[in-house]
């Protein structure tokens, strides 16, 4: 299937948004910079097979790239273009940290309070859960059980009943492992606090505000102009999205109807600090610190990290046939906001790849691996942990538990991404532990492993997440 030669492009005229690059400045023409984009999307979209991409590039504080490439519906050949509707996923995230730091801020929630003040009873377990654990990923709480029945309508009840019964990983603060629960269990907090159900307390407080018009809560029986079809690949032949009950489509983890004019705004916003003060945003952007005093590369709602010495802000999202992404750097000026909908394909490439042709100091410089054995074993048994056929003895007691005591649906995931593309050396760090930290590429994504062994010669870290 060769989607290129099926896939068109639009440039919107919007009074808002000029389709402008102006990066003189760097010694590089306009043309060849637009140029040199709109090869890379190409490329990428044959290579991954995708249907439609939206693609918005800020630079010194001005949108100077809103595009749309390929098809935001297939069997109606309808083009995208920068008003299409694409579905958030966990990009949603960085909207729920954002309403619940408008809460902090008029003194309604405290981010070290324990969530029970605002939950009533809870488990036991979740008796020293406090705000900033959900926000960061640290409660120990994890994902939707293996069980799941993502078919059927529940009520907030019924959600907050089966978040209580899926037992935890760790205890809050110990280690960082990513938790779709903690994020519904964020959006019923905001409801209970602010007398509002989730998705209205974010179309009065955040999208109203800054002009984000066609931003809501996803409603798949609403007509909705605009709106993309979500696609996924069946051994190589195009598919629609699998459908979800209406109910798992109003949840805080990420279930948000964006487009990348609304992006624009919110990145704006961003920019300019709207919404909340310095501070707040100081803190939704600061690794979080676990019990052991040793950071971890995530804030609220968003990964935290550098390349090359530039510090890049960002995050991921995949629901329903869609994958979305934001990375910005704050030292370049940069931000690179996609959309694409496929659920085969990586999104983190995308952005990065064209932050890396606007500014080619961005593109990552090689590291030596110092020790090609290590790698090789610690890709081994990753390999092994996610065939399930990994010997658990040779973890440290406390992690067999949170990694083993329960189904992890990510583990599951990765097991149908195929085989490994790439797997190599990113750093190296001795605080505590030798911790190696690994980047994984398959063919439609990207992970990174964080591991360590202990002086008993356990592994004592074992961390995996998206990039």
């Amino acid at each position: 299937m060769q989607i290129l030669n099926t896939t068109r492009e639009t440039v919107s005229i919007s009074k808002v948004i000029g389709i402008i690059l102006m990066f003189a400045a760097a010694g590089i023409g306009q043309d060849a910079i637009s140029a040199k984009v709109d090869d890379f999307i190409r490329v990428e979209m044959q290579r991954q097979q995708i249907p439609g991409v939206s693609l918005a590039v800020v630079k010194d504080g001005k949108p100077v790239l809103v595009k749309g490439y390929g098809l935001a519906n297939v069997e109606h050949q309808v083009p995208v273009k920068p008003e299409t509707i694409f579905q958030s996923g966990s990009v949603g995230k960085q909207f729920t940290s954002m309403a619940v730091m408008i809460l902090v801020e008029e003194g309604k929630i405290a981010l070290d309070e324990k969530i029970g003040k605002y939950l009533g009873d809870v488990p036991a377990s979740w008796s020293n859960i406090t705000i900033r654990h959900l926000l960061t990923h640290t409660s120990g709480m994890t994902d939707y059980p293996a069980n799941f029945d993502f078919r059927r309508d529940y009520t907030e009840s019924e959600f907050l009943k089966m978040a209580k019964e899926v037992p935890v990983a760790f205890a809050p603060g110990e280690k960082w492992q990513y938790s779709n629960l903690g994020y519904v269990t964020l959006g019923m907090i905001i409801g209970k606090v602010s007398g509002k159900f989730y998705g209205d307390f974010l179309n009065e407080r955040i999208f109203k505000p800054l002009g984000m018009t066609t931003a809501r809560i996803i409603s798949e029986a609403d007509i909705v102009p605009n709106r993309a079809a979500g696609y996924r690949l069946v051994k190589g032949d195009l598919k629609n999205q699998e459908w979800v009950s209406p109910s798992l489509n109003t949840t805080a983890d990420g279930a948000l109807y964006l487009t990348a004019l609304d992006m624009v705004k919110w990145d704006e916003a961003l920019t300019t600090g709207k919404l909340i003060s310095k501070a707040g945003y100081e803190a939704i952007w600061k690794p979080v610190k676990l019990n052991s005093g040793k950071d971890y590369s995530y804030g609220f709602g968003w990964a935290v990290k550098s390349v090359n010495g530039s510090r890049v802000i960002e995050h991921g999202g995949a629901w329903q046939g869609f994958k979305s992404f934001i990375a910005r750097y704050p030292e370049e000026k940069l931000s690179v906001i996609l959309f694409a909908n496929l659920e085969n394909m990586d999104p983190t490439k995308f952005a990065h790849g064209v932050a890396e042709i606007l500014e080619p100091k961005l593109i990552p410089k090689p590291v030596d691996d110092p020790d090609p054995k290590v790698t090789s074993e610690f890709k081994s048994l990753f390999e092994k942990v996610v065939a399930g056929t990994i010997d658990k003895n040779i973890f440290t007691p406390e992690l067999q538990k949170a990694l083993f005591g329960q189904p992890d649906r990510l583990f599951e995931f990765v097991k149908g991404l195929g085989p490994i593309k790439k797997f190599y050396f990113l750093e190296r760090t001795t605080d505590s532990l030798p911790t190696y930290t690994y980047a994984i590429e398959y063919g439609e994504m990207s992970l990174v492993l964080v591991i360590a062994r202990d002086s008993a010669g356990k592994i004592a870290l074992f961390g995996l997440e998206p990039t």
